[in-house]
């Protein structure tokens, strides 16, 4: 099969397109996929820089993946040959990822492909959807009326992050760095949005909210964003970061306010073999298809690569201040 592979860390041009025999079924309750897509996320870049380990170069890198059942192990039950599929999995952990023409794992990974979105949308979506559900639902809690702050919200966890927490009934106020990302979220459901190139992010925030704060903070940046969260969550607030929180934080504030600090890390179920956190997981993407096949969340595709141009895709995800997601087409 054709795949690009990754020989050594470095810059996006090691990676190289090759030839590898094909994964076959090991054990009875795995699945042949044929790839149609592969999603490009930041982890992927991050791992062929040599931010993160890599186990047992070469490597095949993508975590996100979509396309069609060609083989069943012998006790597979809730798929058929054919069936359109998408699934996180592989791209990590030494597992092998999804740029590549085909993909063996475990059916316990894999959901139905939402039916009104192509192969490309759905190879984008299972990242960013098990990250921002697991940050509001899993971790937030998040209820109806509540106020929610994320920031990047024109990137690719930030714009499916509004739009569940409009889902769930909140009022959400999302930061963006130009007036087209500003168009953006608003058509996503935004209710209050701050040019955080223009504006004072904090002071916006309790504008908004008459001097309240928000309830809940869902954090896709890291860093001082964080120590400045502080300052517009209310008392007994949620903060959820998706990053490592700088070295220099001071706590205090955020101690006396009694604010809730959760981590997300959406990886930690395939990394560790949770295997009933995968299951959840799966049953995340089956909620995201059903809500995708309603009308009422969508996946955005800002660029299409076909598999051997994986480089360019890398490149263009570490230039950063990208709207929606990057995905690599496969034939």
């Amino acid at each position: 099969m054709k795949v690009v592979q990754l020989h050594e860390h470095g810059g996006p041009d090691l990676l190289t397109s090759g030839e590898i025999d094909d994964p076959v079924i090991q054990k009875p309750t795995e699945i042949k996929v044929r790839l149609k897509a592969a999603g490009i996320n930041p982890i992927d870049t991050k791992l062929r820089a040599g931010l993160y380990p890599v186990e047992n170069f070469p490597v095949i890198l993508g975590c996100d993946g979509s396309g069609i059942i060609e083989e069943l192990g012998s006790e597979v039950t809730h798929f058929k040959q054919g069936d359109e599929v998408f699934f996180f999995h592989g791209g990590v952990g030494g597992i092998q990822g999804n740029y590549a023409q085909f993909k063996v794992l475990d059916e316990h990974f894999i959901a139905h492909k939402p039916e009104s979105i192509d192969f490309n949308a759905a190879a984008a979506a299972p990242l960013v959807l098990l990250t921002a559900w697991e940050s509001l639902f899993d971790h937030a809690q998040i209820k109806q009326g509540q106020t929610v702050f994320i920031n990047a919200g024109a990137g690719g966890v930030g714009h499916i992050a509004i739009q569940l927490a409009k889902y769930a009934g909140a009022s959400v106020c999302t930061t963006i760095s130009n007036d087209e990302k500003a168009a953006y979220v608003k058509r996503l459901g935004a209710d209050y949005i701050i040019n955080y190139k223009e504006q004072d992010v904090a002071e916006a925030v309790l504008e908004w909210t008459n001097g309240d704060g928000v309830d809940i903070v869902i954090d896709n940046i890291g860093s001082s964003e964080i120590q400045s969260a502080f300052s517009f969550i209310k008392h007994y607030g949620k903060i959820v970061t998706l990053l490592q929180p700088d070295k220099d934080i001071d706590w205090s504030l955020a101690r006396f306010k009694n604010v809730q600090f959760h981590f997300e890390v959406m990886l930690s179920p395939l990394l560790f073999d949770l295997s009933e956190k995968q299951k959840h997981q799966t049953e995340i993407l089956g909620n995201c298809a059903r809500l995708i096949d309603d009308g009422k969340l969508q996946v955005n595709v800002s660029k299409q690569f076909d598999l051997e141009y994986a480089a360019e895709a890398h490149r263009l995800i570490e230039e950063g201040h990208t709207t929606g997601k990057i995905v690599l087409t496969i034939v």
